[in-house]
């Protein structure tokens, strides 16, 4: 039992003995900062069943529990609120307890595995901004949820087929002369990206040569020879003709090593990859079994749906009059096939943007309909735009921000920054490449995260890389700053592990931050939120800053502080780069 459902449980006894009433929930909240105390009792809740004045009754229970809880030191009521004095012991007991804890806050795997699908690009082109939010966000909640207790799968679904993949491949063979990654020096995802530019160029000049020759926009969108060619690709594919199927293969495997490029610089990583070339056929078979279940209709025109009106959504087509499969067929397909795949599995949370909100309501409806148990658990992931100040790191073409410019160009704006304020003399060119790099990644990954996945985002990549206020560089630069003070401990022959009887008040406040992660970490993975994470850290690292400037660490008077007071920052330090990884962010020895 901890110490707040201690209080909770000695509140309910106090209001029993004091009142014979029965209590049955207990508010507890932090104290506010400007009133003594470190867990407050609300007592205005507790008047539906001991009737009286909230200052008498508050005075009589924090008289109750200061002699019945050791760990209660002292008490005061502000009105309706009873306020609780923890007593230094407790907390020192506590620091004690978790200091040489290597995981503190994060728990072994249990029970059922949870598969957590995210990125999920398109092969005929390279990552995009979208693309960086949802991976950082996916592989974040991933780590989160590990260090929650779950066992996690890693994964994402490959879109390698279909008309636009067919319209790269068309570009290439007729306008690419042979063109290859090593032979341009281009990333594969690019070089395969430019001949999708390519065809829609083409595509719109064959538009304007027909509208000329007098066809509506309609008819000459249609029947473009090109966009005829790219349709009859798609059909010698899907029948598996050899030479269209070895340059899907050749100009996909070139996409792939760009993307693997681009995964590894932003730091996030797969266990398992699906592609939709091989889950397009799936989920024939479910809808045979959901008619015969009669969770979907047959229509007269032989098309088959699933009526979710009861349920507050439309009528849903998942097969077309033709046989052939939409989206939600492939994506229920999808779902069995990857719990057949992982047995452990019993939940999943789909990483996707918030315009596939409705899509997903669906899914998991008729899932649950077909009687899985696991679609009890399934979560969507929702969230919201990624925006630029307008003119800023654009590309080529004007409309999308590629994700490795975007990499790039965030070092490179770090490095700028270092340079003005100063901060790195006396490192090598190298030395300081890899740190640029770690600080614009850390920002751009911080200033994305620390946000609610469901806002929208205005990035602003100068004010990301601050190294003031609630930034990746400011957190990255005060775990630094404890590294560098556990060094002259070590140079200086600080003594571990002396005696420490009495807490200094930012002493106290900073070990009731640590303590808040564990918990904090349960409750970022049950709303599947890094922001509550990024949040926490920020906070942990105001109350470490507060405490640094208000405490001298090094020069303490005795060697009991000195050693506390090492040993404390050193925590701090642990936690901050734990939390920061959880968010996939590194955090450098010094800077």
């Amino acid at each position: 039992m901890n110490l707040s459902q201690k209080i909770s449980q000695a509140v309910k006894d106090a209001v029993r003995n004091i009142y014979n009433a029965e209590l049955l929930e207990v508010e507890l909240q932090p104290t506010r900062k400007d009133f003594e105390g470190d867990l407050t009792v609300v007592v205005f809740p507790i008047l539906r069943v001991a009737k009286g004045n909230p200052v008498i009754i508050g005075e009589q229970i924090g008289k109750f529990l200061k002699e019945n809880i050791s760990e209660v030191s002292d008490f005061n009521v502000v009105k309706g609120f009873l306020n609780l004095v923890i007593s230094d012991e407790y907390y020192l007991e506590f620091f004690n307890s978790i200091k040489s804890i290597e995981n503190y806050g994060h728990k072994p795997a249990t029970g059922n595995a949870v598969m957590v699908e995210y990125s999920s690009p398109n092969t005929n082109k390279p990552l995009h901004l979208g693309h960086v939010r949802n991976n950082l966000l996916g592989y974040s909640v991933a780590e989160i949820i590990k260090a929650s207790g779950k066992k996690v799968y890693k994964t994402q679904i490959i879109n390698d087929r279909g008309i636009h993949i067919c319209k790269s491949m068309l570009a290439w063979k007729k306008f690419g002369a042979n063109e290859t990654p090593e032979s341009s020096g281009l990333k594969g995802d690019k070089l395969v990206g430019n001949y999708y530019v390519k065809f829609d160029k083409a595509y719109k000049e064959e538009q304007s040569y027909l509208v000329a020759q007098g066809k509506t926009q309609e008819e000459a969108e249609k029947q473009a020879p090109l966009l005829l060619e790219a349709q009859d690709m798609l059909r010698k594919w899907e029948a598996g003709d050899e030479e269209v199927v070895s340059l899907w293969k050749m100009m996909n495997g070139w996409v792939y090593e760009g993307f693997e490029q681009t995964y590894q610089n932003l730091g996030v990583d797969f266990d398992s990859y699906y592609f939709e070339s091989n889950t397009y056929l799936l989920g024939k078979d479910n809808i045979e079994e959901g008619l015969k279940k009669g969770v979907f209709y047959r229509k007269e025109d032989g098309s088959v749906w699933c009526d979710l009106t009861e349920d507050g959504l439309d009528e849903k087509i998942v097969l077309r009059s033709d046989g052939t499969s939409v989206y939600m067929t492939q994506d229920i397909g999808t779902a069995i096939q990857r719990v057949k795949d992982h047995p452990d599995v019993g939940g999943m949370i789909y990483t996707v943007g918030n315009e596939q909100d409705y899509h997903f309501k669906v899914l998991f409806l008729i899932l649950k309909k077909l009687g899985y148990e696991w679609a009890e658990n399934l979560y969507h992931l929702s969230y919201g735009m990624v925006d630029l100040p307008s003119g800023k790191m654009k590309s080529r073409e004007g409309t999308v921000v590629d994700a490795d410019d975007l990499i790039a160009e965030m070092a490179s704006t770090a490095g700028n920054i270092a340079e003005e304020l100063g901060k790195l003399d006396g490192y090598s060119d190298d030395e300081k490449q890899e740190l640029y790099k770690m600080i614009g990644l850390g920002a751009l990954k911080y200033y994305i995260l620390k946000v609610d996945p469901k806002k929208r985002i205005l990035f602003n990549p100068e004010e990301s890389v601050d190294f003031q206020g609630n930034t990746g560089p400011f957190i990255q630069y005060t775990y630094a700053r404890i590294q560098s003070i556990l060094r002259k401990a070590i140079d200086t022959g600080v003594p571990l592990d002396a005696d420490h009887k009495e807490l200094h008040i930012k002493e106290k406040e900073l070990i009731k931050q640590i303590a808040l992660y564990p918990e904090t970490v349960q409750l970022a993975a049950e709303n599947q939120s890094p922001a509550l994470i990024a949040n926490y850290t920020y906070d942990l690292v105001k109350e470490f800053n507060s405490f640094y400037q208000q405490v001298s660490i090094l020069g303490a008077d005795s060697d009991s502080e000195k050693s506390f007071r090492v040993a404390l920052s050193k925590k701090v330090s642990d936690v901050i780069a734990a939390a920061f990884g959880l968010l996939g962010i590194e955090v450098p020895e010094r800077m």
